[in-house]
């Protein structure tokens, strides 16, 4: 499930794009913002139902190897233990997952099966699989090391499927590494026995509701926001200071002022961390000082008011 450091990069690239198209439609960007949160469940049951492709890929290579004029002893008494995987066949077995292509109306792997393929050939020339097929012995808990295992070192790192997914949908581009994540959380919390369950995109109403709130008090209290940080920043021309870096001084601001069960040092250090990955090397030390000096003064004026015990 998406997570609220992601949130706040997804409301980040909105308030972004509509900054850098001089784009005023609050309506229409909010609903791309939350088109592209749905997007990336998408992206999620793409790599799920991609362990099944590999999988059913596998099984066509045998039963044509059977077939074969001058078949080989290996050939009609082949290795089935991938086929066998208990994962990755509660997988394919998956009500929720055959439901979701099937109302989404998704078939990737069917229209652009040579990424199938790819996999498939790196899963095969791979020690790991080589291993895994010499274990003569099945097991549930055997099978699903095997199954993070492939996910994490061959269709993860994989550069022609990122290419892939990033040609599809531009906003999987940031996407990708979350999704990555959540997809081996998926598999890591699979019991024995257990049908598979797609999992849920938020975590519950409150964080769903976290995407919009966020993302419209940000955008309509921009030019007041701004107002508070040229205060803090006497020595710097707004011009100067970075726009991903103004962004997200107003989205804190924002999250200060309105979200009272977010601590302040929380908010504080989550804008911290999503700048060393999106904005310059030193936007951490000026959004820290920035965001030390307004907290403190809202706090002192009672901007901030937080419920709870130690939220300030």
């Amino acid at each position: 499930m998406i997570n609220r450091r992601h949130i706040r990069v997804k409301v980040m690239q909105s308030v972004y794009a509509m900054a850098q198209s001089k784009n005023d439609d609050l309506v229409r960007e909010e609903k791309f913002l939350k088109h592209s949160i749905l997007k990336m469940f998408d992206l999620y049951v793409l790599n799920l139902q991609l362990l099944v492709e590999v999988q059913k890929f596998a099984a066509k290579k045998i039963a044509l190897s059977k077939k074969k004029i001058l078949a080989t002893q290996e050939d009609l008494k082949p290795n089935t233990k991938f086929l066998d995987n208990t994962l990755i066949n509660a997988i394919a077995e998956s009500i929720s997952l055959e439901s979701y292509l099937e109302v989404n109306k998704i078939n990737n792997w069917s229209l652009d099966n040579e990424y199938v393929k790819i996999i498939f050939d790196d899963l095969v020339k791979s020690d790991l699989y080589k291993k895994y097929l010499a274990i003569e012995e099945q097991s549930f808990k055997q099978d699903k090391a095997f199954v993070i295992d492939f996910f994490k070192e061959i269709i993860a790192p994989n550069e022609k499927l990122a290419d892939y997914f990033e040609d599809k949908m531009i906003t999987w581009v940031d996407d990708i590494p979350f999704v990555n994540t959540w997809v081996v959380k998926s598999l890591s919390k699979q019991k024995e026995g257990k049908p598979f369950i797609l999992g849920t995109l938020y975590k519950d109403k409150d964080d769903e509701d976290f995407v919009s709130n966020l993302f419209r008090k940000t955008v309509l209290k921009q030019a007041e926001y701004q107002k508070e940080i040229e205060e803090k920043t006497p020595n710097w021309e707004a011009d100067r200071i970075a726009g991903i870096d103004m962004i997200l001084i107003k989205m804190a601001i924002t999250e200060f002022v309105n979200f009272a069960s977010i601590p302040t040092r929380v908010t504080i250090n989550e804008y911290i961390e999503i700048s060393k990955d999106y904005s310059t090397t030193k936007s951490s030390y000026f959004i820290n000082g920035v965001l030390d000096k307004i907290s403190k003064e809202f706090i002192a004026n009672k901007k901030i008011v937080k419920i709870g015990r130690g939220l300030i």
